[in-house]
């Protein structure tokens, strides 16, 4: 079944066109990656998707129903989740705390702090963050900013995960650990992953499919194998051959 989907999707700011023509289908239970050099418009795609920018033209459906146009606490509250680039969880509040400030608001409004409580401990022991819980946020390392991150939008009750270089600036050992953990929440949670990363290598271990875009427009799509010898990806990441 498809769960998201993406039709002739563009984008521009003032004079520069972010994205162009960009369609794309998600089916339910599939890891989708994402991958293009600086300035493909990845992080525009995410964000179109979120809600936190509105296509210039196109459509976005998201579980048979048109979101493009909705807001961010909207798409959230259907099931759409996404991280971010730059981790800023709330530094003055505890591990425990930052993700339960995402239970709370997410999809299910839960109203007791009790429960939103044992159900962000839960989260962070999936993400090997619950003996920090009673850190503060703003004291983790690169890595656990990461992981809470992550713990943040699992929070809101998604089916549907927007990952934005969750990996970058970790250690080899660290990405190992993270691509088990995404794949068991993944499993444990029946969730459909769309995941922009620069970690070659990670993405094509994580992603049953590839979307690459390069300078805002999509040029191919297919299984990771053969997206890596593709003439066009090539070309695109390398330069032709004079």
């Amino acid at each position: 079944m498809t769960l998201l989907k993406l039709q002739s999707v563009s984008k521009t700011f003032g004079g520069l066109r972010a994205l162009r023509d960009v369609s794309f289908e998600v089916a339910s239970g599939e890891i989708v990656g994402i991958m293009g050099a600086n300035g493909a418009g990845k992080t525009t795609l995410f964000s179109l998707i979120a809600g936190n920018a509105t296509p210039s033209s196109g459509e976005i459906w998201f579980k048979g129903r048109r979101i493009d146009g909705s807001r961010p606490d909207q798409n959230c509250r259907a099931g759409i989740a996404r991280t971010f680039q730059i981790v800023r969880p709330f530094a003055g509040l505890t591990v425990l705390e930052n993700v339960m400030v995402a239970v709370l608001f997410g999809s299910s409004r839960e109203r007791s702090r009790a429960k939103a409580a044992a159900r962000a401990e839960e989260i962070l022991h999936e993400l090997g963050l619950e003996e920090r819980k009673s850190q503060l946020a703003g004291s983790l390392t690169l890595s656990g900013q990461k992981r809470l991150e992550i713990a943040r939008a699992l929070a809101t009750g998604p089916q549907l995960i927007l990952l934005d270089e969750v990996m970058a600036g970790l250690t080899a050992t660290e990405v190992n650990e993270l691509l088990t953990a995404i794949r068991v929440i993944k499993q444990r949670r029946s969730l459909t992953i769309v995941i922009v990363e620069h970690v070659m290598q990670a993405l094509m271990r994580l992603a049953d499919r590839i979307v690459v875009l390069h300078h805002g427009e999509k040029i191919v799509e297919g299984l990771p194998a053969a997206i890596v010898e593709d003439e066009r990806v090539i070309a695109a990441y390398l330069g032709s051959a004079s």
